[in-house]
């Protein structure tokens, strides 16, 4: 398997800085990825970016994406204008003189998508940042513009109503690829196994100790009620009334059952 990754636009934060037309075309020579934080967006769609030394790059509307495209093959409005002060990954396309520098993201994440399509393997650990969160999960972009969909399900082991109360927005994470479909590069990822097992997560609470947690369901029933005391390790306390879903309580451990993996809590106020 091909051990190279991509990394997530705007990762690391850097901005890679060329002082001269030579290095901007050693880099076209040798099809560096660099990353820049677009700076605007003309009338025609275009994105400018500084290079550093008043050197500025210009990634034509049709080198912005290679994904999202309209029937004309170009990408949408929205995607361009969608990038300004935000940093986008790119190569040198061309390089006349320090006014004419054309720049390709659409090179970059072509690349990304083969990389999806043939070295990506189910279970590898990726390195994403959020870009949208909606009801039934979060869109996080695992490298190069590709993104990847972890469903509300798979960010957490204790039931939460909403992914926003796991992740936010510009979040840096590491996710774990569930499933890929090789032909059109979609990526399934999963959250809730980077949060450590539950043998993991147990050693950091003792029987006979108190704790706080979060309470995560409401309604009465037979069992009791659900406290997370960490994302990945949930706890069964007697129901209670009056007590509101996401509510911080204090709870006292009663019991640690590593072999049936149960931890029995009391709610004290």
């Amino acid at each position: 398997m091909n051990t190279f990754k991509f990394i997530p636009e705007g990762w690391n934060n850097e901005i890679n800085k060329l002082d001269t037309v030579e290095e901007l075309k050693g880099c076209l020579e040798n099809q560096t990825t660099l990353q820049g934080l677009v700076k605007s967006c003309d009338e025609n769609y275009n994105l400018h970016i500084n290079l550093g030394k008043g050197i500025t790059g210009i990634i034509p509307r049709q080198e912005v994406e290679a994904i999202n495209l309209e029937e004309t093959g170009l990408p949408k409005i929205n995607l361009c204008t969608g990038k300004v002060h935000k940093f986008v990954q790119f190569r040198i396309k061309d390089v006349q003189d320090e006014r004419n520098v054309i720049l390709s993201r659409k090179q970059v994440q072509q690349d990304a998508l083969n990389w999806v399509k043939k070295d990506l393997q189910v279970g590898q650990k990726v390195e994403g940042i959020v870009k949208n969160i909606r009801p039934y999960g979060a869109f996080i972009e695992i490298g190069g513009g590709v993104v990847g969909l972890a469903h509300i399900e798979d960010l957490s082991i204790a039931r939460i109503k909403s992914p926003s109360e796991r992740l936010k927005i510009g979040q840096k994470v590491e996710v774990v690829v569930k499933s890929i479909n090789r032909d059109d590069g979609r990526v399934i990822l999963s959250y809730k196994e980077t949060l450590g097992t539950w043998e993991e997560n147990v050693e950091k609470f003792e029987q006979g100790t108190k704790a706080k947690g979060i309470v995560r369901e409401t309604e009465k029933n037979k069992n009791g009620i659900f406290i997370e005391l960490t994302p990945n390790l949930v706890g069964m306390s007697e129901y209670e009334e009056g007590l509101e879903y996401g509510q911080i309580v204090d709870v006292y451990i009663k019991k640690i059952d590593k072999q049936k993996k149960k931890i029995k809590l009391s709610i004290y106020k």
